[in-house]
């Protein structure tokens, strides 16, 4: 095998993305492989459980070539295509902007087209390999239940994955060519988040304006759905037919998506090595950039480090990815909340549980951020400043930008119902709270580049923080009813953070940061 020939570059990108995956999984203690393996094959088959007790309902008995079948398989597809577009639209962006071995590659004698190439087929089916995981208990119920036919939604899946990774290319090229390379990475961000989140956002609005719920299902049942559908031998059912166990529909899509991602390979392979040399000058020139003069302000040294934070949160090249998606999907609620202004008095009881998981979320991702993710730990730990101030001012840096955001939700939910407001403004503090406090038990030191895979510390503060969030927002939802049960999941949540408690780190309070396998 040839040193930098392209089996040399598909076999070194196959055992760094192996060393990621354990990595990932095992948090960077090879000792905890076995028993996550267990754990996994554990939580596997509970799922699996769970999606033969829910599709047994529907399928059992089910008429799966009438329409409605096709319709909902078709936006199940649709859904599916999107969030995976908008992940291979942030993942080939990530492919021209993270620096990693790529400096050393190119200015090697090494092809830069072999290098893309391979990174670009890996992209392609570790999408394909990620989606096929998630939905697998789905499949795999649906196989048990009504014949193994439906096994053939994994091709399904793999093409789905070569076409969204070629449509992908083409729009950051697409990007280079406009935009230019230091607005390339803002704008995809912005494309990945809008694409992954566009078709689900745009169905419930469509339920909230004409059936007043959240339920995307009151769209696709509808009678107006059906009548504007195509007819059945249509050749639109093409994909939701291979999904139900047509072998030519199956094929056709696998290989019209390896066709095209091949092509657009092939014909575009030599403008990458170019875009990425021009990503490499816009991240400098947008380092140079940031060297502005301001009127020197006197502020505390808490303040100071506050706006740092804040500043810095700002700049993260690749936060708006991470939180858009999460804010996009307050925009239903927030629709829901403007339609019933006043009127409906369910409204606070459906709304208070998505915004109460929403900014639970973010704010466990930008605490991650302001506590852990430091770039220079040196330069703070030096500063004329003790540790509590300094950590009380990156805890307010995350208040604040929760605060400001869940707002104009909280005083526009006041116009239903003054509790509801009251019970969401309560339990989004809280989990915010709760969010922050699991952070600082499991701090760790790491670069702020490695926000994706902040997971890989420590699953205990993961799943914590998730049970924290889902249990705020039940009590938030049943306060918002005036129903006395809301007590309950306050208990639990508090439980949760009691034992999240008794199994922190002892000492200094600090997890051992995740191994980087690979240069971000």
């Amino acid at each position: 095998m040839t040193s930098a020939s392209l089996p040399w570059f598909a076999r070194h990108e196959l055992r760094l993305a192996w060393r990621d995956i354990v990595q990932m999984l095992s948090g960077g203690q090879t000792r905890r492989e076995r028993s996550l393996l267990i754990g996994a094959v554990v939580f596997a088959a509970l799922l699996h459980w769970l999606a033969y007790i829910v599709l047994s309902r529907f399928l059992i008995g089910a008429d799966l070539t009438s329409k409605a079948t096709l319709i909902t398989l078709t936006a199940s597809i649709l859904l599916t295509f999107s969030m995976m577009l908008s992940q291979a639209v942030e993942q080939v962006t990530r492919a021209f902007y993270a620096r990693s071995d790529l400096d050393l590659i190119l200015s090697s004698p090494a092809s830069s087209r072999n290098l893309f190439a391979v990174r670009i087929v890996s992209i392609a089916i570790t999408g394909a390999i990620m989606t096929a995981a998630m939905i697998a208990p789905a499949i795999n119920a649906a196989a048990w239940i009504a014949g193994p036919r439906w096994l053939s939604a994994y091709a399904v899946i793999a093409g789905l994955s070569a076409v969204s990774t070629g449509l992908a290319i083409l729009v950051t090229l697409g990007l280079f060519r406009i935009a230019g390379a230091q607005k390339t990475r803002f704008i995809a961000q912005i494309i990945a988040a809008v694409v992954g989140a566009a078709l689900l956002i745009g169905l419930q609005v469509a339920a909230v304006f004409a059936y007043g719920r959240l339920s995307r299902f009151s769209v696709l049942n509808s009678d107006a759905v059906s009548r504007a559908a195509p007819a059945l031998d249509s050749f639109f059912w093409m994909p939701a037919r291979a999904v139900l166990g047509d072998v030519n529909a199956a094929i056709v899509l696998v290989l019209g998506g390896v066709v095209f991602l091949a092509a657009v390979i092939a014909f575009f392979g030599p403008q990458f090595g170019s875009n990425a040399i021009a990503a490499s000058g816009a991240n400098a020139e947008q380092r140079d950039n940031k060297a502005f003069h301001n009127a020197f302000r006197a502020v505390t040294r808490v303040g100071a480090l506050r706006r740092k934070e804040l500043i810095l949160l700002a700049r993260d090249p690749w936060l708006l990815s991470q939180t858009l998606m999460q804010i996009l999907y307050l925009l239903p609620p927030a629709l829901l909340l403007w339609r019933d202004m006043g009127t409906d008095t369910n409204g606070p009881v459906i709304l208070a549980p998505v915004l109460v998981m929403a900014f639970g979320q973010l704010a466990g991702g930008l605490s991650w951020l302001t506590i852990s993710g430091e770039d220079a730990p040196d330069l703070i730990a030096t500063a004329p400043i003790d540790k509590a101030a300094a950590i009380r001012a990156k805890i307010e840096a995350v208040l604040m930008i929760i605060a400001c955001v869940a707002a104009p939700f909280v005083v526009g939910m006041a116009f239903l119902s003054y509790s509801g407001a009251l019970a969401t403004a309560s339990a989004v503090a809280a989990a915010s709270i709760s969010a922050v406090v699991i952070q600082l038990w499991f701090k760790s030191t790491a670069r702020r580049t490695q926000f994706r895979r902040r997971q890989t510390a420590t699953k205990i503060a993961t799943f914590s923080e998730a049970f924290s969030s889902v249990f705020w927002a039940a009590a938030a939802g049943l306060a918002a009813a005036t129903s006395w049960f809301a007590l309950a999941f306050v208990l639990a949540a508090l439980t949760t953070l009691w034992l999240t408690w008794l199994i922190k780190p002892q000492g200094e309070g600090e997890t051992k940061p995740a191994r980087s396998l690979r240069p971000v």
